[in-house]
């Protein structure tokens, strides 16, 4: 059991940075800050356990997500509950950063909109290694909070590319320098394409896209929540943000019932990033599951806390 010696008793209190106390971040800044996790957390200078998930009552839950980074200094862990309500869920996320050279907390960050940031930064950051150089065009497929952010983001990687946001219902969003489709079918035809929704199943046909296009993906809370249809895994060439924790994930287990198995992974972000994963065949069209780990939190927690003046 640990215990604190008399005269030793910590001095410090975590700074409560709200949504409106963080400052704008630089996409190119958080995706690079992104990458020396993932480089820290493949050389053994980081460590990410798996996540933690606990239920609450009606079918919630709380999930806890720690990390260590020793290059940067910092112990971090986000707690993101997930409430059903009558009136729409309510899912908060708040990320504690601790200073291990110091000893001592930095802040306490209400991490809900870092969330959106850090989802869209681990998707450029897995575009800028698996996606050609000379990709032209990225289709986005969503139109919200998470989708517009992968603008930004992804322009922050393949800057000249064409970018087109697909939505599935009409709608009369605007956004600058990008082509609103309405229609989700002709995102398979581009080189690039970024699904940005809470679905629980399939919104495009992977087999309808090109051998060497890489496909994107995210985790949401949606119950066996997956964009592609896991039965053509064994088509694609898969890669995800960390092998370790892939084992919870809905498309992966889904996709073991027809003989897939994680073993034909072929590389994670740690793997890619230091040059050790083989690269796409450029035959299939890649497939990037995107989990969300601790390691993404505390590197953007990082870039905040930074910014602020209390590291």
């Amino acid at each position: 059991m640990r215990y604190t010696p008399k005269g030793s008793a910590m001095t410090s209190t975590p700074r409560i940075i709200s949504v409106t106390d963080i400052p704008a971040l630089d996409p190119a800044t958080v995706v690079d800050a992104l990458r020396e996790s993932f480089r820290a957390l493949a050389t053994g200078r980081a460590v990410q356990p798996t996540q933690t998930v606990l239920g609450l009552d009606g079918g919630g839950d709380i999930i806890s997500y720690p990390t260590l980074d020793l290059d940067a200094g910092i112990y971090a862990v986000k707690l993101s509950p997930y409430i059903p309500r009558s009136e729409g869920a309510l899912v908060t996320a708040w990320t504690l950063l601790f200073d291990v050279t110091r000893g001592e907390p930095i802040a306490l960050i209400d991490s809900k909109a870092l969330t959106t940031l850090r989802t869209a930064a681990t998707t450029a950051l897995a575009v800028d290694l698996l996606a050609s150089p000379d990709a032209s065009t990225i289709a986005i497929v969503g139109s919200g909070a998470v989708a517009r952010t992968h603008v930004d983001y992804l322009r922050a990687v393949r800057p000249s590319a064409q970018l087109r946001m697909h939505t599935r219902t009409p709608t009369e969003l605007e956004v600058p320098g990008v082509e609103v489709v309405h229609g989700v079918e002709g995102a398979t035809d581009a080189d690039v394409i970024a699904l940005c929704t809470s679905a629980a199943a399939a919104v495009i046909d992977a087999s309808q896209v090109a051998p060497g296009a890489l496909i994107t993906s995210l985790s949401t809370n949606a119950p066996g929540a997956h964009e592609i249809d896991p039965a053509l895994l064994g088509d694609l060439d898969v890669y995800t943000d960390y092998r370790a924790s892939t084992g919870a994930v809905p498309d992966f287990t889904a996709a073991q019932a027809t003989g897939w198995s994680v073993d034909r992974i072929l590389g994670d972000l740690p793997e890619l990033v230091t040059g050790t994963s083989p690269a796409p065949s450029g035959t299939r069209p890649v497939f990037f599951r995107s989990i969300g780990l601790g390691i993404e939190d505390a590197a953007i927690a990082g870039v905040v806390t930074r910014l602020l003046g209390l590291r």
